[in-house]
């Protein structure tokens, strides 16, 4: 049965590329869910034009108010920034082709918006999808059970994933959008959710963690999952970069703790000998040190 409850308050935006079959599982989850959004915004990076045939095909605007943006592959920052520019509701939830949006998923957003202690921005938790197989690993999971409220200095990478997260449209315009220098696909190869959410908060935000907000990541093979790593790495020195180089000591704080983070959790695989794991730690902090030198030089080019 389709849901009868449309929240007219909250445009979700999906970012796709080259994925049209993962697209159409995410979407038709967005949809069977127990609240519809008022409007899907799609931005679409691929190459090909498959992507664009399942849309015009779907028929998903019988359920709700399509807006298919193709763009030019500029990344993750530049998709998610499409997709704000061409809401048309007061609050932008994202998440990506490669997640499955719980039933509940939307509801609880809109649930944590309307709470008496409403925030400016929600973000949910991130579960594996599907049963565990040999040879696919799990990827930016939060599993956390236990809501959160975040004001002012928090480790940005806590609070929240860009994949499962919504954001007041007057807050977005505040602090600028995603910075375009960040995310999959461009010079900063992720990250651009962290400063986002350091952004929020700096500039006095509140960002609650709600884990009934669900969303289920699929899983990757070795080869996606220890690439991801590299690149997850990089992102974190590239965006502790750019606040270093803007003056800011909480980045040299955040990269700190960070970088501890991942030394303690390779010291402890190396000791109880687990192989894969050491290498991918060692894949982030080389990722991250890269980061760190190329975030610093282009630190210096004005926002897009």
């Amino acid at each position: 049965m389709p849901p009868e409850r449309v929240d007219r308050h909250i445009t979700v935006a999906v970012a796709t590329m080259d994925r049209p079959a993962a697209l159409r599982r995410c979407v038709d989850a967005i949809l069977e869910g127990e609240t519809r959004p008022q409007q899907l915004v799609i931005v679409d990076q691929s190459a090909g034009g498959d992507t664009a045939a399942l849309v015009g095909s779907a028929r998903w605007g019988d359920s709700v108010r399509v807006t298919y943006v193709r763009q030019r592959p500029l990344g993750l920052g530049a998709s998610r920034n499409a997709a704000v520019a061409h809401a048309t509701c007061p609050i932008v939830a994202f998440t990506d082709d490669d997640c499955v949006p719980d039933r509940a998923w939307l509801s609880a957003m809109a649930a944590a918006f309307d709470s008496p202690d409403a925030p400016d921005a929600v973000a949910g938790r991130i579960l594996p999808l599907g049963p565990e197989q040999p040879g696919r690993f799990a990827v930016s999971t939060r599993p956390r059970n236990t809501p959160s409220l975040y004001r002012r200095r928090a480790l940005p990478w806590v609070v929240g994933s860009g994949a499962n997260a919504a954001v007041r449209r007057e807050w977005l315009a505040r602090v600028g959008g995603f910075d375009e220098r960040l995310g999959a696909g461009a010079p900063g190869k992720s990250a651009e959710d962290a400063d986002l959410f350091y952004r929020l908060l700096r500039d006095g935000a509140t960002v609650r963690f709600e884990p009934a907000a669900t969303v289920y990541h699929e899983r990757q093979d070795e080869a996606r999952r220890l690439a991801s790593r590299d690149t997850y790495g990089y992102g974190m020195g590239a965006f502790c970069a750019k606040w270093i180089r803007a003056g800011e000591p909480y980045a040299v704080w955040m990269l700190g703790c960070w970088a501890a983070q991942r030394t303690r959790h390779l010291v402890t695989s190396f000791i109880r000998r687990r192989t894969r794991r050491v290498h991918e730690e060692l894949l982030m902090l080389r990722g991250a040190a890269r980061g760190m030198a190329d975030g610093l030089a282009f630190a210096r080019l004005r926002w897009q």
